[in-house]
């Protein structure tokens, strides 16, 4: 007589109640604390898990800290239909402006922005986890301005193929620009300053399409 065969076990599944208690843990450990005291044990401690459960999970404080602000980011930036394109732009550049004044947000970009500086593997899941995820809302909102009939729509091969290096400028310019304002040069992102970008970008787009056409 055969016996039955046996399943192998793996270990614990991963819990995803764990995981946002881990990625909570550490943005309020930074807010407190900073980068520099910020360790595994105490976000282990705040999050009521093992120290081992992290150290399954992550690799090190920089891949922890990457994930816990691309969790932040996914979590609380949204592009909500606004009635414009204009309006969907000044809403999550303000939305977008918020966030980067958080205290844990500043620190922990600040921080590991300068850890990617000589650390290849961190920058490629900076971008992976944080700039990639958040590209969709270009997508998004470019979609809905066609349908509005505020922007033209792709026309043929040609234009659909340059679609994806067009979002990625616009995700560029409106990133770069909102961090610069708030991180580097410490000034307010308020409803007119915010304003004054969305139109930049909606006459910008308006002049690719343009020259596209020409």
């Amino acid at each position: 007589m055969c016996s039955s065969p046996t399943t192998k076990r793996t270990g614990r599944p991963r819990s995803a109640d764990a995981d946002r208690a881990i990625l909570a843990a550490t943005r309020i450990a930074l807010a407190e604390q900073g980068w520099g005291r910020l360790t595994l044990g105490d976000v282990a401690a705040r999050a009521g898990v093992a120290k081992t459960t992290l150290y399954r999970r992550w690799a090190g404080k920089n891949e922890l800290v990457v994930d816990a602000m691309a969790a932040l980011f996914e979590e609380q930036l949204d592009l909500p239909d606004l009635g414009s394109l204009e309006a969907d732009i000044r809403g999550v550049v303000l939305r977008f402006a918020e966030l980067l004044n958080r205290p844990e947000t500043r620190t922990a970009l600040m921080a590991v922005i300068a850890e990617a500086a000589h650390d290849d593997a961190l920058r490629v899941r900076i971008r992976e986890a944080i700039v990639d995820r958040q590209k969709h809302l270009v997508v998004l909102g470019r979609k809905r301005a066609q349908e509005r009939g505020e922007i033209p729509p792709e026309d043929g091969a040609a234009d659909a193929a340059a679609g994806p290096d067009r979002d990625n400028l616009i995700f560029d310019v409106v990133a770069g620009a909102v961090v610069h304002r708030v991180m580097v040069s410490s000034e307010p992102v308020d409803e007119e300053w915010a304003g004054r970008l969305a139109v930049l970008l909606v006459v910008g787009l308006a002049g690719l399409h343009t020259a596209q056409d020409l």
